[in-house]
């Protein structure tokens, strides 16, 4: 595996663990809320070929908070 793509997978790993973590009843949701915005920012470009190149990350589905 690529160091980028070794980096991209612990990353996602670590924000799967702490999603765990943050369902608990005795979670600190401070340290959870913390902990996750740095993970996510933290998240190197993904590897190529994992998202299609036609892939739009602007089209979906409208939430109820927009429109």
């Amino acid at each position: 595996m690529c160091p980028s793509c070794d980096d991209f997978a612990r990353t996602v790993m670590l924000l799967g663990a702490l999603t765990l973590y943050a369902e608990r009843c005795d979670a600190d949701p401070v340290f959870a809320d913390l902990v996750g915005g740095a993970l996510a920012a933290s998240l190197p470009e993904p590897p190529a070929g994992l998202i299609p190149p036609d892939c739009d990350p602007g089209e979906g589905p409208e939430y109820p908070t927009e429109g």
